[in-house]
């Protein structure tokens, strides 16, 4: 199963400095994995993209391959709410935007950070909260960039990692999710969003346009320009909040452990029943 796009994206993890222990780790689990895929007699991918850029990167695979995506937690699944109008916010009961993921360089909790103080100096009611365990370097830049953008935590709020368990509480508390990263197989976190019934302004990288498809708005995570740009259009309409809350609702209703499941033991079973037929040499 291929879960991991880091080995095979090297513009990704080349983020994390030319140098780096984990760019020489995702240099050599390309070598490991990519041996791995090519003699795999089956390898299932979560994503249409992470197939086509494994194989690409590969030059091809012969085995077989199956599509099956994750499935999310039941309790993540809640009908979306009637969006608040943004002129309903004040500073007092800001506008409450989510992002969960751990603090690396694909992720762009920066360039977030970056977008969020300039529609806050523009006078917008909003409130970012950023959830996510610290990693390395960049997890400091981070905390330093906090510390300068706002001092007093008053609207970039990050309280480090979440126990699993919290996180559906964490996101209905929310009005909106964004979701960064540059590098994804499956956006596990933005479907687990999705399912929350949140409008959600994301990347538009990688499988995340696959994934949410209509149900979004979309931007560049590199510029914190295209960032706010994405955010003040859905800040700015409830009635678009509530149209992308709706459809991407719908969407993660079909991501299932059990399909998941069944899917996966399916494609076992077709892998090894194929192996186990005589060739047409051995038949004669």
């Amino acid at each position: 199963m291929s879960q991991n796009m880091l080995p095979f994206e090297p513009t990704e993890a080349a983020r994390f400095g030319k140098w780096s222990p984990m760019r020489v780790k995702m240099r050599l689990l390309r070598h490991a994995q990519g041996r791995s895929f090519r003699r795999a007699q089956g390898v299932i991918f979560l994503t249409r993209y992470a197939e086509s850029t494994v194989v690409r990167a590969l030059g091809g695979m012969e085995g077989a391959r199956a599509l099956i995506p994750h499935g999310i937690e039941p309790r993540f699944l809640k009908p979306p709410r009637p969006a608040r109008r943004l002129q309903d916010c004040s500073l007092a009961q800001p506008f409450r935007l989510l992002y969960v993921s751990i603090l690396m360089p694909y992720k762009h909790q920066v360039e977030l950070a970056l977008a969020a103080s300039r529609l806050r100096a523009e006078g917008h009611p909003l409130e970012v909260r950023f959830v996510g365990a610290p990693w390395g370097a960049y997890g400091v830049a981070f905390q330093r960039l906090l510390d300068h953008l706002d001092p007093g935590r008053v609207f970039l709020r990050w309280s480090g990692a979440e126990p699993f368990d919290a996180l559906h509480g964490i996101y209905q508390a929310s009005d909106a999710f964004v979701f960064a990263s540059s590098c994804e197989n499956l956006p596990n976190i933005m479907v687990e969003a999705m399912a929350a019934g949140l409008p959600i302004a994301s990347s538009n990288r990688g499988p995340m346009p696959e994934v949410l498809g209509d149900a979004g708005v979309y931007f560049d995570p590199d510029s914190p320009d295209s960032i706010a740009s994405a955010l003040r259009e859905l800040m700015q309409s409830s009635a678009l909040r509530d149209r992308l809350a709706a459809a991407a609702w719908r969407k993660a209703a079909g991501y299932s452990w059990t399909c998941c499941a069944r899917d996966t033991f399916d494609f076992i079973a077709t892998v090894a029943r194929a192996q186990a037929l005589p060739t047409p040499a051995a038949a004669h």
